[in-house]
């Protein structure tokens, strides 16, 4: 959050014999960086961590309710979900994953699959509207609004199921009292000639994870892991129209423009002694990739557009084993001009601290115009936090905010500003 000039950063941090929260306050000109109490007695693995209030208090809740406590203390067991906002709501998907095994959260869904949390956000105040049971395993979230060039559809969710092959719609028009939050149709994703093995209707290989929907041409796109396909919905009727390849991809992400969807990820199989990482640009109106960018020994672990739009941010961190984990770069931020797609230029590659993990985020902080002031990179392993200035990406100060090397590190989204975190 921001407010004249003073700015403050809340994450989480998962580490060795629990988590815990950090926040960083800026106030006049001066960076502060301070770790909640924790505590272990009483907690329970349901218990879930939201995000801090105007007083640092944590907002926590159980997974399966609906009330939300405030508490001083952290509790070390709780967990940090992902978390998807709704900006046209002001509302937050919170996501679990189930079971590594069985992608099921037995003590919410039982044998059905696992939860999706539904919180609207009203500055400090939290207020649950509804706990999903959708697919089982992890879920990636695209929200649906129609618009005066695609209004054949009323306001949804799609909510991606990664074990079971499928995406669960959910009406999100509160004037439908009858559809609101409640899943109106499964999408089954199976590609029969790819998967022989499974049936219609049944859980099956395509672990869908990642997916955008353009507003320009009024299609979501759903990436397909398991059969290294793209498939294109068609929200008027919730079908699919079509599906085109995208090989080496772990994830999608939408240009401002809808023009373009990005899809990233990395080879493992090719070369038993190197990595090699690919981004690639598909064109939504010919469905075509039209540019695929290899990255030797570089894992593009998450990449995110700047508020303004023109540049694309990527983060390195680990991936692979033995020798290809060893070659591999864990300490770099490359910056991309976004202005020049179809094109992927790199404008320049900052060398940063350590993220011998696979995941490192990263966090914007924009100002009224919507220009980044600060772009905000983690390097778990250091136990750190980089802050580079958004006009020029140049490093500005390296925060310790761990004296322990740190396994996930999360920025939490609850905030007064959505943008500025």
């Amino acid at each position: 959050m921001q407010k004249d000039g003073q700015w403050s950063l809340v994450y989480h941090l998962d580490q060795e014999g629990g988590g815990s929260v950090g926040v960083i306050h800026h106030l006049c000109g001066e960076t502060k960086v301070s770790e909640l109490d924790t505590v272990n007695a009483d907690a329970t693995e349901t218990l879930m961590f939201l995000g801090l209030d105007d007083e640092d208090r944590c907002l926590m809740t159980e997974r399966g309710t609906r009330a939300v406590t405030r508490q001083a203390a952290f509790p070390a067991v709780a967990h940090a979900a992902y978390a998807y906002p709704d900006h046209r709501q002001d509302r937050i998907w919170f996501v679990y994953d189930g079971d590594p095994k069985t992608g099921c959260d037995a003590s919410v869904c039982g044998d059905q699959g696992s939860p999706v949390m539904v919180v609207d956000r009203d500055g400090a105040n939290a207020e649950i509207l509804k706990t999903l049971c959708v697919g089982k395993g992890h879920h990636v979230t695209a929200p649906l609004y129609p618009d005066q060039n695609h209004d054949g559809f009323s306001p949804k969710t799609y909510l991606s199921n990664l074990l079971s092959g499928s995406i669960s719609v959910v009406g999100n028009d509160p004037a439908d009292a009858d559809s609101f939050l409640n899943v109106i149709k499964t999408i089954d994703l199976l590609e029969a000639g790819r998967d022989p093995d499974s049936q219609p209707g049944g859980d099956n290989n395509a672990f869908p994870h990642g997916m955008v929907y353009s507003p320009l041409t009024g299609r979501v796109y759903s990436l397909n892991n398991g059969y290294g396909t793209v498939a294109v919905i068609d929200p008027a009727t919730d079908e699919i129209e079509s599906r085109f390849e995208l090989k080496v991809a772990s994830n999608l992400l939408l240009s401002p423009d809808g023009r373009y969807v990005v899809g990233k990820g990395a080879d493992r199989k090719s070369d038993p002694e190197h990595v090699v990482g690919r981004l690639s640009l598909v064109d939504v109106t010919t469905c075509e990739v039209v540019c695929a960018l290899d990255l030797p020994d570089i894992y593009p672990s998450t990449y995110r557009f700047n508020p303004a739009g023109d540049r694309l941010y990527v983060t390195s961190a680990a991936t692979g084993k033995g020798t290809q984990r060893d070659n591999i770069r864990k300490d770099l931020l490359q910056v991309y001009d976004a202005t020049r797609f179809p094109r992927l230029e790199l404008i320049r590659e900052i060398e940063i601290g350590v993220a011998d993990c696979g995941r490192r985020p990263i966090g914007f902080l924009a100002n009224a115009t919507g220009a980044a002031q600060r772009v905000f990179v983690p390097n778990p392993s250091e136990g750190t936090l980089t802050i580079l200035a958004g006009e020029d990406d140049s490093p500005q100060v390296t925060l310790k905010i761990s004296d322990r090397p740190i396994k996930e590190f999360s920025f939490s989204i609850w905030c007064t500003d959505i943008s500025a975190c």
